[in-house]
């Protein structure tokens, strides 16, 4: 887990204090790696870390003006796009049945109508596009607030990360957020790879 500090970016939980159980053997596949959980994340996130610095001083702008953490930002980065560096003209996910990319951006908005159904806003790495995809993530995070109010706010956050990859109703209990996430890790992995973005000077 990442170190304990005094984070200005609290409003929906402290993403340090968040456990997490890193990627899957199926996500840590992506870079041939053969060990997998938070050592896997790390390691993938360090891969990023070069493209990552390309986009800091928006990630921090759109951080800073919606008070999610930039390492919470990075890490989605990290795991939706490789900062960037597996997409085409900014498109992921590509869906041969309707000929079209599922995914827009370096945090990936969704714009299948079958899925997400969102319109892409701005370039694909643009701090435009970068509000927005945080945007959705907190309409996320406020409905797990709302769906589980039991729950602790790391819970809650952790929950609504796993929500941005699969929808909130998708997400039934903490125990197995990440049951219904692709690789069936996404929480977890972004959770481990925003730790380590803390770590190394995402703070």
């Amino acid at each position: 887990m990442g170190s304990t500090f005094s984070s200005p970016y609290s409003t929906y939980g402290d993403i340090a204090k968040v456990s997490a159980n890193g990627a899957s053997k199926e996500t840590a596949k992506q870079d041939k790696l053969g060990y997998h959980g938070v050592s896997a994340s790390q390691t993938m996130a360090e891969t990023d870390r070069e493209r990552m610095e390309k986009y800091r001083t928006i990630i921090y702008r759109v951080a800073k003006d919606k008070d999610i953490h930039p390492a919470l930002i990075a890490g989605i980065i990290s795991r939706e796009s490789r900062a960037g560096h597996t997409l085409i003209d900014g498109g992921g996910d590509w869906d041969s049945k309707r000929g079209a990319y599922n995914g827009f951006g370096l945090m990936q908005v969704d714009v299948n109508p079958n899925g997400g159904n969102h319109t892409a806003i701005g370039e694909w790495d643009s701090e435009v596009h970068l509000r927005q995809a945080t945007n959705i993530l907190i309409g996320h995070i406020q409905t797990i607030r709302n769906k589980f109010p039991g729950w602790c706010t790391e819970q809650k956050l952790k929950g609504g990360i796993a929500a941005y990859n699969m929808g909130p109703r998708n997400v039934h209990s903490y125990d197995r957020v990440d049951e219904n996430t692709t690789g069936g890790d996404y929480s977890n992995d972004v959770v481990a790879r925003a730790q380590w973005y803390i770590d190394n000077g995402f703070n």
